[in-house]
């Protein structure tokens, strides 16, 4: 089950997203590989999304490698179009971690708000949020904006076994001017320069602060 917004994407700008899920963004190759699971009932998740929120996104893989289907869950705020300002209130965007049991229920594993751009933190290109994909202990937040710089950005975060927990994988992307869209710089960290970072506490606006 995936429940999905409906969003224009240029073709070339999904052909630098697949080089960078690709190589060299990714551990090996993220192929979207989200399973879908036919018995997974909306009342197994819905009582996760709080008061004021609906849902954005969602998309169920295995988060933890135990092969329990498990589920990321992107919310937004009802209204958001409205009340949300980049430079003095972004209206946040939750990401849930559901992690699946074996009864085919969900248990809340973490959350931040701080993960997913805000509905106007794209720019002249509107909404950022593309989607989110799942594999293997892995999983992207993938984003597109700009005007005549175009931008996009990709947070992986990767599964500790050891410490049962997700921590910063990758944070990155490509920029390039419209007037010259094959001029593409690519700009990429990894944990050489950011250290280690839990999943709740990364913050996608400390660039801003």
């Amino acid at each position: 089950m995936r429940i999905r917004k409906k969003q224009p994407r240029l073709k070339w700008t999904l052909l630098l997203i697949s080089i960078l899920i690709k190589n060299p963004f990714a551990h090996g190759q993220i192929n979207i590989e989200n399973k879908n699971n036919s018995d997974t009932t909306e009342q197994s998740y819905t009582k996760y999304i709080p008061e004021g929120y609906t849902l954005l996104d969602s998309v169920i893989g295995d988060l933890n490698l135990d092969n329990y289907p498990d589920m990321l869950l992107v919310l937004k705020k009802y209204g958001e179009d409205s009340t949300s300002y980049i430079d003095e209130q972004p209206e946040k965007r939750p990401l849930l971690i559901l992690i699946g049991q074996a009864d085919k229920s969900f248990t809340l594993a973490a959350r931040n708000d701080n993960v997913v751009y805000c509905v106007n933190c794209g720019g002249m290109m509107g909404d950022p949020y593309m989607q989110i994909i799942i594999k293997k202990g892995y999983f992207s937040i993938e984003h597109y904006g700009g005007s005549a710089w175009r931008w996009t950005r990709i947070i992986t975060f990767k599964y500790s076994s050891a410490e049962k927990y997700w921590y910063l994988h990758k944070d990155g992307g490509v920029s390039y001017h419209t007037s010259d869209p094959d001029k593409v710089e690519m700009n990429i960290k990894t944990t050489k320069e950011f250290g280690k970072i839990a999943f709740d506490k990364f913050d996608i606006y400390s660039d801003l602060k």
